[in-house]
Protein backbone atom coordinates (compact mmCIF):
# COMPACT_ATOMS: atom_id res chain seq x y z
CA UNK A 1 0.00 0.00 0.00
CA UNK A 2 1.26 3.11 -1.00
CA UNK A 3 1.65 6.40 1.38
CA UNK A 4 -1.17 8.30 0.44
CA UNK A 5 -3.58 5.60 0.57
CA UNK A 6 -2.38 4.86 4.23
CA UNK A 7 -2.76 8.50 5.40
CA UNK A 8 -6.30 8.67 3.79
CA UNK A 9 -6.94 5.15 5.47
CA UNK A 10 -5.94 6.39 8.79
CA UNK A 11 -8.09 9.85 8.20
CA UNK A 12 -11.07 8.17 7.72
CA UNK A 13 -10.72 5.73 10.63
CA UNK A 14 -10.30 9.06 12.73
CA UNK A 15 -13.10 10.17 11.69
CA UNK A 16 -15.43 7.11 12.39
CA UNK A 17 -14.21 6.94 15.52
CA UNK A 18 -15.13 10.37 16.70
CA UNK A 19 -18.32 11.12 14.62
CA UNK A 20 -20.37 8.62 17.01
CA UNK A 21 -19.05 10.39 20.04
CA UNK A 22 -19.76 14.14 19.61
CA UNK A 23 -23.72 13.43 19.31
CA UNK A 24 -23.54 11.74 22.19
CA UNK A 25 -21.82 13.98 24.61
CA UNK A 26 -23.41 16.94 22.96
CA UNK A 27 -26.66 15.88 23.68
CA UNK A 28 -27.11 15.64 27.07
CA UNK A 29 -25.61 19.07 27.23
CA UNK A 30 -28.20 21.06 24.78
CA UNK A 31 -30.57 19.07 27.10
CA UNK A 32 -29.44 20.58 30.73
CA UNK A 33 -29.03 23.89 29.33
CA UNK A 34 -32.51 24.40 27.97
CA UNK A 35 -35.58 22.82 30.17
CA UNK A 36 -38.28 21.44 28.31
CA UNK A 37 -42.68 21.01 29.40
CA UNK A 38 -44.84 18.98 26.97
CA UNK A 39 -49.12 19.11 27.60
CA UNK A 40 -51.22 16.15 27.38
CA UNK A 41 -53.82 18.64 25.16
CA UNK A 42 -53.23 22.39 23.34
CA UNK A 43 -56.54 23.09 23.57
CA UNK A 44 -59.02 22.69 26.81
CA UNK A 45 -62.03 24.68 28.07
CA UNK A 46 -62.85 25.95 31.69
CA UNK A 47 -63.30 23.67 34.68
CA UNK A 48 -61.07 20.66 33.14
CA UNK A 49 -57.50 19.93 33.35
CA UNK A 50 -54.34 19.11 31.68
CA UNK A 51 -50.92 16.99 32.70
CA UNK A 52 -48.03 18.98 32.07
CA UNK A 53 -44.14 16.80 32.14
CA UNK A 54 -41.31 18.36 31.86
CA UNK A 55 -37.53 17.11 31.92
CA UNK A 56 -33.93 18.94 31.45
CA UNK A 57 -34.74 20.63 34.98
CA UNK A 58 -32.30 20.86 37.72
CA UNK A 59 -32.37 18.31 39.81
CA UNK A 60 -35.38 18.50 42.87
CA UNK A 61 -35.92 22.35 41.70
CA UNK A 62 -39.24 23.84 43.23
CA UNK A 63 -41.05 25.09 40.15
CA UNK A 64 -44.79 27.01 39.19
CA UNK A 65 -46.89 26.33 36.54
CA UNK A 66 -49.45 28.86 35.45
CA UNK A 67 -51.77 29.57 32.43
CA UNK A 68 -51.21 32.88 31.16
CA UNK A 69 -52.20 35.25 28.48
CA UNK A 70 -51.20 37.66 26.12
CA UNK A 71 -47.94 35.60 25.41
CA UNK A 72 -46.25 33.64 23.20
CA UNK A 73 -42.82 31.34 23.70
CA UNK A 74 -40.61 33.38 21.78
CA UNK A 75 -41.71 36.68 23.58
CA UNK A 76 -42.26 35.15 26.89
CA UNK A 77 -45.29 37.02 29.00
CA UNK A 78 -44.87 40.55 28.44
CA UNK A 79 -47.18 41.20 31.17
CA UNK A 80 -45.43 39.42 33.77
CA UNK A 81 -47.34 37.08 36.45
CA UNK A 82 -50.17 39.71 36.95
CA UNK A 83 -51.46 38.37 33.17
CA UNK A 84 -51.68 34.94 34.46
CA UNK A 85 -54.32 33.02 36.66
CA UNK A 86 -52.23 32.74 39.74
CA UNK A 87 -55.23 31.16 42.08
CA UNK A 88 -55.50 28.29 39.76
CA UNK A 89 -51.31 27.94 39.32
CA UNK A 90 -49.52 24.57 40.75
CA UNK A 91 -46.44 24.45 42.60
CA UNK A 92 -44.28 20.96 41.66
CA UNK A 93 -41.05 19.73 42.53
CA UNK A 94 -38.01 18.27 40.15
CA UNK A 95 -36.94 14.51 40.78
CA UNK A 96 -33.27 13.94 41.23
CA UNK A 97 -33.10 13.78 37.04
CA UNK A 98 -35.02 16.97 36.67
CA UNK A 99 -38.24 15.19 35.11
CA UNK A 100 -41.86 16.02 36.91
CA UNK A 101 -45.46 15.23 36.07
CA UNK A 102 -48.17 17.67 37.59
CA UNK A 103 -51.91 18.33 36.71
CA UNK A 104 -52.80 21.66 35.99
CA UNK A 105 -56.52 22.74 36.39
CA UNK A 106 -57.72 24.77 33.15
CA UNK A 107 -58.83 28.39 34.15
CA UNK A 108 -59.34 31.88 32.11
CA UNK A 109 -56.40 34.10 32.62
CA UNK A 110 -57.20 38.08 32.99
CA UNK A 111 -56.12 38.93 29.89
CA UNK A 112 -57.09 38.16 25.79
CA UNK A 113 -55.50 34.74 24.54
CA UNK A 114 -53.13 34.09 22.47
CA UNK A 115 -51.93 31.89 26.05
CA UNK A 116 -49.48 29.66 26.98
CA UNK A 117 -48.76 27.30 30.12
CA UNK A 118 -45.53 28.91 32.05
CA UNK A 119 -43.10 26.66 33.87
CA UNK A 120 -40.52 28.67 35.60
CA UNK A 121 -38.56 27.84 38.94
CA UNK A 122 -39.50 29.72 42.16
CA UNK A 123 -36.06 29.50 44.40
CA UNK A 124 -32.53 29.44 42.78
CA UNK A 125 -31.37 30.15 39.28
CA UNK A 126 -33.60 31.23 37.14
CA UNK A 127 -34.67 29.34 34.35
CA UNK A 128 -38.34 28.87 32.67
CA UNK A 129 -40.08 27.36 29.42
CA UNK A 130 -43.41 27.68 27.35
CA UNK A 131 -45.66 25.64 26.21
CA UNK A 132 -48.22 27.15 23.38
CA UNK A 133 -51.82 26.16 25.14
CA UNK A 134 -55.65 27.32 23.91
CA UNK A 135 -58.28 28.10 26.03
CA UNK A 136 -61.64 26.95 24.78
CA UNK A 137 -64.04 30.29 24.76
CA UNK A 138 -61.88 32.61 25.93
CA UNK A 139 -60.94 35.64 23.80
CA UNK A 140 -58.01 36.28 21.40
CA UNK A 141 -56.34 39.39 20.49
CA UNK A 142 -53.30 40.51 18.97
CA UNK A 143 -50.44 40.73 20.81
CA UNK A 144 -48.98 44.45 21.18
CA UNK A 145 -46.41 45.82 18.64
CA UNK A 146 -43.33 44.82 20.51
CA UNK A 147 -41.17 48.35 20.96
CA UNK A 148 -37.98 48.38 18.59
CA UNK A 149 -35.12 49.89 18.95
CA UNK A 150 -32.79 50.47 21.73
CA UNK A 151 -32.40 47.50 24.40
CA UNK A 152 -31.33 47.67 27.96
CA UNK A 153 -29.04 44.90 29.60
CA UNK A 154 -27.46 44.67 33.11
CA UNK A 155 -23.81 44.89 33.32
CA UNK A 156 -23.55 44.50 37.05
CA UNK A 157 -24.19 42.50 39.17
CA UNK A 158 -27.10 44.43 41.18
CA UNK A 159 -27.05 44.80 45.46
CA UNK A 160 -28.90 46.07 47.71
CA UNK A 161 -27.91 49.68 49.82
CA UNK A 162 -29.05 50.53 53.18
CA UNK A 163 -29.60 48.96 56.86
CA UNK A 164 -32.07 48.83 59.29
CA UNK A 165 -33.31 51.50 62.10
CA UNK A 166 -34.38 51.51 65.19
CA UNK A 167 -37.83 51.98 63.80
CA UNK A 168 -37.40 49.02 61.85
CA UNK A 169 -36.60 47.12 64.91
CA UNK A 170 -40.01 47.70 66.14
CA UNK A 171 -41.86 47.14 63.18
CA UNK A 172 -41.25 49.88 60.55
CA UNK A 173 -41.18 48.79 56.78
CA UNK A 174 -37.73 47.72 55.73
CA UNK A 175 -36.23 50.08 53.25
CA UNK A 176 -33.45 49.33 50.47
CA UNK A 177 -32.22 50.99 47.44
CA UNK A 178 -31.50 48.52 44.12
CA UNK A 179 -28.50 49.63 43.12
CA UNK A 180 -27.44 48.22 39.27
CA UNK A 181 -25.77 49.60 36.03
CA UNK A 182 -27.61 48.74 32.50
CA UNK A 183 -26.06 49.47 28.97
CA UNK A 184 -28.02 50.12 25.48
CA UNK A 185 -27.24 47.65 23.54
CA UNK A 186 -29.80 48.18 20.93
CA UNK A 187 -29.35 51.16 17.35
CA UNK A 188 -31.67 53.88 19.07
CA UNK A 189 -31.24 55.53 22.38
CA UNK A 190 -33.77 54.61 25.08
CA UNK A 191 -35.74 57.20 27.23
CA UNK A 192 -36.63 57.63 30.44
CA UNK A 193 -36.94 54.00 30.51
CA UNK A 194 -39.84 51.60 32.91
CA UNK A 195 -38.54 49.33 34.76
CA UNK A 196 -40.68 47.26 37.27
CA UNK A 197 -39.69 46.17 40.30
CA UNK A 198 -41.04 42.79 42.48
CA UNK A 199 -40.72 41.72 45.71
CA UNK A 200 -41.80 37.88 46.55
CA UNK A 201 -41.35 35.91 49.65
CA UNK A 202 -41.03 32.38 49.71
CA UNK A 203 -43.73 30.68 47.08
CA UNK A 204 -45.40 33.60 46.63
CA UNK A 205 -45.72 35.71 43.46
CA UNK A 206 -44.28 38.90 43.10
CA UNK A 207 -46.08 42.07 43.95
CA UNK A 208 -44.49 44.72 41.37
CA UNK A 209 -44.20 48.51 41.41
CA UNK A 210 -43.31 50.64 38.79
CA UNK A 211 -40.55 53.18 38.55
CA UNK A 212 -39.29 55.24 36.03
CA UNK A 213 -35.81 56.93 36.00
CA UNK A 214 -35.36 60.20 34.29
CA UNK A 215 -32.93 59.95 31.34
CA UNK A 216 -31.88 59.03 28.32
CA UNK A 217 -29.28 56.21 27.72
CA UNK A 218 -27.99 56.23 23.68
CA UNK A 219 -26.54 53.11 21.82
CA UNK A 220 -23.36 51.38 23.54
CA UNK A 221 -23.80 53.74 26.61
CA UNK A 222 -24.27 52.85 30.14
CA UNK A 223 -25.94 54.37 32.91
CA UNK A 224 -26.10 53.56 36.53
CA UNK A 225 -30.12 53.48 38.43
CA UNK A 226 -31.08 53.45 41.71
CA UNK A 227 -34.37 52.57 42.56
CA UNK A 228 -36.33 52.39 45.71
CA UNK A 229 -37.67 48.78 47.34
CA UNK A 230 -39.64 48.60 50.07
CA UNK A 231 -41.34 46.11 51.88
CA UNK A 232 -44.89 46.16 54.29
CA UNK A 233 -44.48 46.90 58.17
CA UNK A 234 -43.48 44.06 59.97
CA UNK A 235 -41.61 41.79 57.55
CA UNK A 236 -39.12 39.58 58.12
CA UNK A 237 -37.80 36.32 56.53
CA UNK A 238 -35.96 35.50 53.30
CA UNK A 239 -37.46 37.90 50.06
CA UNK A 240 -36.28 38.27 46.68
CA UNK A 241 -36.11 41.43 44.50
CA UNK A 242 -36.63 41.47 41.25
CA UNK A 243 -35.52 43.64 37.97
CA UNK A 244 -38.00 43.63 35.01
CA UNK A 245 -37.55 46.01 31.49
CA UNK A 246 -39.90 45.77 28.69
CA UNK A 247 -41.27 42.28 30.07
CA UNK A 248 -38.08 40.46 30.44
CA UNK A 249 -36.22 39.52 34.03
CA UNK A 250 -32.66 41.59 34.13
CA UNK A 251 -31.95 40.43 37.67
CA UNK A 252 -32.57 39.11 40.94
CA UNK A 253 -31.42 39.99 44.24
CA UNK A 254 -32.27 38.34 47.16
CA UNK A 255 -32.73 39.68 50.18
CA UNK A 256 -32.97 38.20 53.96
CA UNK A 257 -34.87 40.86 56.04
CA UNK A 258 -34.65 40.31 60.75
CA UNK A 259 -37.67 39.89 62.60
CA UNK A 260 -38.69 42.87 64.46
CA UNK A 261 -37.59 42.03 68.04
CA UNK A 262 -38.83 45.48 69.50
CA UNK A 263 -42.42 44.24 68.75
CA UNK A 264 -42.07 41.08 71.03
CA UNK A 265 -40.62 42.79 73.71
CA UNK A 266 -43.71 45.86 73.42
CA UNK A 267 -46.11 42.82 73.95
CA UNK A 268 -44.19 41.13 76.58
CA UNK A 269 -43.91 44.68 78.60
CA UNK A 270 -47.71 45.18 77.67
CA UNK A 271 -48.41 41.81 78.83
CA UNK A 272 -47.24 42.71 82.60
CA UNK A 273 -47.97 46.40 82.53
CA UNK A 274 -51.71 46.54 81.81
CA UNK A 275 -52.45 43.22 84.76
CA UNK A 276 -50.47 45.38 87.08
CA UNK A 277 -52.17 48.43 86.25
CA UNK A 278 -55.65 47.03 86.02
CA UNK A 279 -55.24 45.21 89.39
CA UNK A 280 -54.35 48.98 91.09
CA UNK A 281 -57.54 50.26 89.60
CA UNK A 282 -59.37 47.55 90.69
CA UNK A 283 -57.93 47.74 94.47
CA UNK A 284 -58.50 51.63 94.10
CA UNK A 285 -62.26 51.18 93.28
CA UNK A 286 -62.30 48.84 95.87
CA UNK A 287 -61.13 51.23 98.94
CA UNK A 288 -63.64 53.90 97.33
CA UNK A 289 -66.63 51.44 97.29
CA UNK A 290 -66.55 49.46 100.44
CA UNK A 291 -67.84 51.09 103.83
CA UNK A 292 -65.46 52.27 106.77
CA UNK A 293 -65.80 49.88 109.76
CA UNK A 294 -66.39 51.99 112.74
CA UNK A 295 -65.87 50.14 115.99
CA UNK A 296 -68.54 51.32 118.92
CA UNK A 297 -66.78 52.51 122.15
CA UNK A 298 -67.04 50.68 124.87
CA UNK A 299 -69.58 51.23 127.53
CA UNK A 300 -67.72 52.57 130.96
CA UNK A 301 -65.72 54.96 128.33
CA UNK A 302 -68.71 56.69 127.03
CA UNK A 303 -70.16 56.85 130.58
CA UNK A 304 -67.16 58.03 132.05
CA UNK A 305 -66.67 60.14 128.79
CA UNK A 306 -70.06 62.25 129.86
CA UNK A 307 -69.43 62.47 133.23
CA UNK A 308 -66.61 64.54 132.55
CA UNK A 309 -68.84 66.90 130.59
CA UNK A 310 -71.16 67.27 133.15
CA UNK A 311 -69.02 67.66 136.20
CA UNK A 312 -67.63 71.75 135.38
CA UNK A 313 -71.47 72.51 134.71
CA UNK A 314 -72.57 70.93 138.25
CA UNK A 315 -69.11 72.90 139.47
CA UNK A 316 -70.27 76.10 139.17
CA UNK A 317 -74.09 75.84 138.72
CA UNK A 318 -74.60 74.94 142.26
CA UNK A 319 -73.98 77.34 145.29
CA UNK A 320 -72.75 74.67 147.86
CA UNK A 321 -69.40 74.22 145.54
CA UNK A 322 -68.52 78.15 145.51
CA UNK A 323 -69.19 77.81 149.16
CA UNK A 324 -67.22 75.59 149.82
CA UNK A 325 -64.36 76.73 148.09
CA UNK A 326 -63.25 79.57 149.84
CA UNK A 327 -63.42 77.30 152.96
CA UNK A 328 -60.61 74.84 151.38
CA UNK A 329 -58.48 77.83 150.28
CA UNK A 330 -58.57 79.39 153.77
CA UNK A 331 -57.49 75.76 155.74
CA UNK A 332 -54.36 76.53 153.74
CA UNK A 333 -53.93 79.88 154.62
CA UNK A 334 -51.69 80.74 157.88
CA UNK A 335 -53.21 82.98 160.71
CA UNK A 336 -54.56 86.14 160.22
CA UNK A 337 -52.35 89.20 161.59
CA UNK A 338 -55.09 90.59 163.94
CA UNK A 339 -55.80 87.30 165.61
CA UNK A 340 -53.01 86.19 168.39
CA UNK A 341 -51.90 83.23 169.05
CA UNK A 342 -53.94 82.89 172.23
CA UNK A 343 -57.32 84.08 170.61
CA UNK A 344 -56.88 82.19 167.30
CA UNK A 345 -60.46 80.67 167.14
CA UNK A 346 -59.11 77.95 165.47
CA UNK A 347 -56.68 76.80 168.36
CA UNK A 348 -58.91 77.10 171.14
CA UNK A 349 -61.29 74.70 169.24
CA UNK A 350 -59.87 71.18 170.59
CA UNK A 351 -63.10 69.20 169.70
CA UNK A 352 -65.51 68.37 167.44
CA UNK A 353 -68.73 70.44 167.99
CA UNK A 354 -71.58 68.59 169.92
CA UNK A 355 -74.65 69.62 168.02
CA UNK A 356 -75.57 72.24 165.41
CA UNK A 357 -76.94 75.84 167.14
CA UNK A 358 -79.17 78.32 165.25
CA UNK A 359 -77.55 81.78 164.63
CA UNK A 360 -78.25 84.71 166.53
CA UNK A 361 -79.51 87.80 165.26
CA UNK A 362 -76.62 90.32 164.62
CA UNK A 363 -74.16 87.97 164.14
CA UNK A 364 -74.38 86.49 160.41
CA UNK A 365 -72.71 82.83 159.65
CA UNK A 366 -69.12 83.57 158.09
CA UNK A 367 -68.77 80.58 155.77
CA UNK A 368 -65.23 82.03 155.07
CA UNK A 369 -63.91 81.04 158.75
CA UNK A 370 -60.92 78.70 158.19
CA UNK A 371 -61.64 75.48 160.51
CA UNK A 372 -60.20 71.88 159.90
CA UNK A 373 -63.83 70.52 159.25
CA UNK A 374 -64.46 72.11 156.44
CA UNK A 375 -60.82 71.45 155.12
CA UNK A 376 -62.24 67.67 155.64
CA UNK A 377 -65.82 68.61 153.60
CA UNK A 378 -64.03 70.16 150.79
CA UNK A 379 -61.86 66.64 150.56
CA UNK A 380 -65.46 64.55 150.77
CA UNK A 381 -66.74 66.94 148.04
CA UNK A 382 -63.54 66.06 145.52
CA UNK A 383 -64.27 62.44 146.44
CA UNK A 384 -67.63 62.60 145.42
CA UNK A 385 -67.10 64.41 142.40
CA UNK A 386 -64.92 61.93 140.79
CA UNK A 387 -67.41 58.83 141.70
CA UNK A 388 -69.04 57.79 138.09
CA UNK A 389 -72.50 57.61 139.12
CA UNK A 390 -74.99 60.92 139.32
CA UNK A 391 -76.48 59.21 142.60
CA UNK A 392 -73.74 59.35 144.26
CA UNK A 393 -72.50 63.13 143.40
CA UNK A 394 -76.04 63.77 144.96
CA UNK A 395 -75.26 62.77 148.10
CA UNK A 396 -71.72 64.10 148.61
CA UNK A 397 -73.42 67.41 147.65
CA UNK A 398 -75.87 66.91 150.23
CA UNK A 399 -73.24 66.35 153.14
CA UNK A 400 -70.88 69.63 152.20
CA UNK A 401 -74.01 71.64 152.39
CA UNK A 402 -74.82 70.22 156.24
CA UNK A 403 -70.95 69.87 156.81
CA UNK A 404 -71.12 73.89 155.88
CA UNK A 405 -73.77 75.10 157.88
CA UNK A 406 -72.72 73.45 160.74
CA UNK A 407 -68.99 74.89 160.08
CA UNK A 408 -70.56 78.12 160.03
CA UNK A 409 -72.56 77.55 163.80
CA UNK A 410 -69.18 76.63 165.10
CA UNK A 411 -67.76 79.88 164.47
CA UNK A 412 -70.61 81.62 165.95
CA UNK A 413 -70.52 80.03 169.16
CA UNK A 414 -66.71 80.48 169.55
CA UNK A 415 -67.11 84.06 168.67
CA UNK A 416 -69.71 84.65 171.27
CA UNK A 417 -67.49 82.56 174.16
CA UNK A 418 -64.55 85.13 173.10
Amino acid sequence: MSGPAVVCALVAAVLFAVLPVVPFTGAPALAAEKPTVTLSKSQAGTGGSITVTGSGWRSEALLMILICGQAEPSRGVPGGTDSCANADGRAVTADDKGDFSRKLPVAEPPVPCPCVVHVATITGEKAEAFAVFQVAGHSVEPLPQEATGGRLSVLTDTRLNGSSGLLTWFGAPPARELVFTVGNVGSSPVEDPVFQVGTSHGVFAPQWQEYQWNGTIQPGRKARITLPVELAAGAHGDYSVSLTYGGKVLAEQPWGVGRPWGVTLFWLMLCVVVPAALFRIGMAVVDRVRPTRTTPPRRGGRRLTELAFRLPLLGTSNGAHSRTTPSANASTTPTLPWFTPDTDPGATATGPVSAPQHPQEGHPATPTTPTTPTTETGQTTETGQTTETGQTTETSQTTETSQTIETSQTSRTRKGSA
